[in-house]
């Protein structure tokens, strides 16, 4: 057996030398926890999906508009039942899923989160790397829970969690304390830590945008992505979470701008956008929607949209500073 220190394992540290009594934390590694057996459980589907007979769509359309694949509402269906058996969770929001879906308001229910359980969904047939994405809030002390419960902004996230499934499974961790990366050992069934204390490198080596959409963008923003093929090799998967994975360990850019059609842009605020957010701020990097910081966004709607640009700090606020006409 390994001696990689496991993800329960360093979970324990963070108790003891990190979190200490601080209140925000209190009960967080059940949440993690969870979330790591989730993300095992979808790997295993992930990994056999043609065997498995998971590939495909079930028919249906969901809250966004867009085709529901078979592995969508397997993800979801695990991951609320992992959250849901911590015993830590009050409420979640779900891409998957158009209302709240509550949980309990009994003692230690103290955590909100947001998901997105298969990220890059269609690209599961041609076996592309995926992925999952988590918020989590501390819930307001006696707070009654309800779709208010979830419009939160990012800056009050206590963690964010993503996961990507590819030639390796990670779960990156992101608190107030730093960002910690996690590989799943199969045979062991156990995520240990592989990439302690993570910081995006200060040299960016790529941008990550989809070329495909310049003609429909605004003056301004195809400036700023001429500005970016100029400097650096373009490398887009059309998977948000394995581009941002690859940007945050190599040092890069990523942008999905809105246009003038889609002013809002294609990713969602709460569980898409926020949770990336914050793992790159932690990490040293920056996030923004062109006009304002991601994590400072007041959310309206659960299910809102939001340009973004996220990555290396510099290359966030150059890029941001071209679109604004700097």
């Amino acid at each position: 057996m390994s001696t990689t220190r496991s993800l329960y394992e360093t979970l324990a540290d963070f108790a003891v030398s990190t979190w200490g009594n601080n209140k925000d934390y209190d009960g967080l590694d059940a949440v993690i926890m969870a979330l790591a057996e989730g993300a095992r459980l979808v790997q295993s589907k992930v990994e056999a999906a043609a065997l498995a007979g998971v590939l495909g769509s079930t028919g249906d359309i969901n809250v966004q508009g867009e085709v529901v694949q078979i592995l969508d509402t397997f993800a979801s269906d695990a991951f609320v039942s992992v959250l849901k058996g911590s015993g830590r969770v009050a409420a979640i929001g779900c891409e998957e899923i158009e209302g709240t879906v509550v949980l309990g308001d009994g003692a230690g229910q103290d955590y909100i989160v947001q998901m997105d359980p298969l990220d890059g969904s269609s690209n599961i047939d041609v076996a592309i790397s995926i992925g999952s994405i988590f918020g989590i809030w501390k819930r307001d002390p006696g707070e009654a829970i309800g779709d208010a419960s979830l419009l939160r902004p990012g800056r009050e996230q206590v963690a964010a969690v993503y996961t990507v499934y590819g030639s390796s499974t990670m779960m990156v961790l992101a608190t107030r304390d730093g960002v910690q990366g996690f590989t799943l050992n199969r045979p062991e069934k156990m995520f240990q830590l592989t990439h302690p204390d993570i910081r995006i490198p200060d040299e960016v080596s790529c941008y990550s945008t989809n070329e495909g959409n310049f003609n429909t963008l605004d003056g301004a923003t195809q400036m700023a992505v001429l500005a970016l093929r100029e400097s650096y090799s373009l490398r887009y998967v059309g998977s948000l979470v394995a581009d941002f994975h690859r940007n945050l360990l190599k040092g890069g850019i990523f942008m999905y701008p809105g246009n003038p059609g889609s002013p809002e842009g294609k990713l969602r605020l709460m569980y898409e956008s926020n949770p990336l957010a914050f793992v790159a701020e932690q990490a040293g990097g920056a996030a923004s929607s062109g006009e304002q910081r991601i994590l400072d966004i007041q959310p309206e709607r659960p299910h809102q949209r939001t340009p973004l640009i996220i990555g290396n700090r510099d290359a966030v606020e150059q890029t941001v500073a071209i679109m604004k006409g700097g």
